[in-house]
């Protein structure tokens, strides 16, 4: 993902919906294929559950029972940017989405504008987790406003002001090269310090960004892999994955896609109580 707050695109929604229910059951959870369905000359190379989906306010979305029943699980959206940015599509899409049987999740983009603690206050309050609602953070380069940056040591701070507030931890959103310290974007920005194996953020589990075939692993995250990984971003019929097979998702313009380390129980287990505690 990228900084989204000033790409205020049209979306679509349901009025008159509130927050009610975002606990709901959901329905047995069917088994899908590893590698992601729909044949074509390139998979993933690590085995995964292709059943998880990221979007943002920017992504229109005309129909979650289709998403659905197109053998997408899981959303997750964006919810908070810094202390002081809402994504205004979040609170109706979690109750259309989980009304539609879809685990929900929700992330916040860092910036260095705020300190990690008001920042997650911020996306606490917005998100209001339920034990069934996953909880990120997006830590990387800000590619359009490279000085408004997240540090190291502010999300650290994020993290554990979440793990204080819910008493688990947020998965983090990252990739290798900004992760391990090297340089990052068109401005060539890099962590003062790398990631390490001591932080608080190698205790959460990984969201790994990395668009190719063969992903690679932060350094911090080595010894454990990655829960979810990016393997595509933004996807619609006209842009296919490495001019593949399309993977874009009916019910919406189009989307992120992401592999689960596990099968649909596996995922299912992992958005309930089964996440990473201290």
């Amino acid at each position: 993902m990228i900084s989204r707050r000033g790409l205020l695109g049209g979306f679509t929604g349901l009025s008159g919906l509130s927050l009610a229910g975002c606990g709901s059951r959901h329905p047995p959870a069917p088994s899908f294929a590893y590698a992601p369905p729909g044949g074509g000359s390139w998979k993933p190379s690590a085995n995964g559950l292709d059943a998880v989906i990221d979007i943002s306010h920017n992504v229109r979305v005309s129909d979650f029972n289709l998403v659905r029943r197109n053998e997408i699980l899981a959303v997750i959206h964006k919810a908070t940017e810094g202390g002081d940015w809402i994504d205004p599509s979040y609170s109706e899409r979690r109750v259309q989405a989980e009304s539609a049987g879809l685990l929900w999740g929700a992330y916040h983009f860092g910036t260095r504008q705020y300190s990690g603690a008001r920042q997650a206050q911020s996306f606490l309050n917005v998100v209001r987790p339920t034990s069934r609602t996953l909880i990120a953070l997006d830590f990387e380069y800000n590619d359009p406003n490279p000085n408004n940056t997240m540090t190291l040591a502010q999300a650290e701070e994020f993290v554990r002001v979440v793990q204080q507030a819910t008493g688990r931890l947020p998965m983090v959103y990252t990739h290798a090269r900004w992760a391990n310290g090297e340089k990052s974007g068109r401005r060539g920005l890099r962590l003062k310090e790398p990631v390490g194996p001591n932080s608080i953020l190698a205790r959460c589990d990984l969201w790994l960004a990395d668009h190719r075939e063969e992903p690679e692993l932060p350094y911090a995250w080595a010894n454990r892999g990655w829960k979810l990984w990016q393997y595509l971003a933004d996807e619609t019929d006209a842009n296919a994955a490495y001019g593949t097979v399309s993977r874009a998702v009916p019910g919406v313009t189009h989307c992120d896609r992401n592999l689960f380390a596990g099968d649909s129980t596996e995922l299912y287990r992992f958005w309930g109580a089964g996440r990473t505690r201290a």
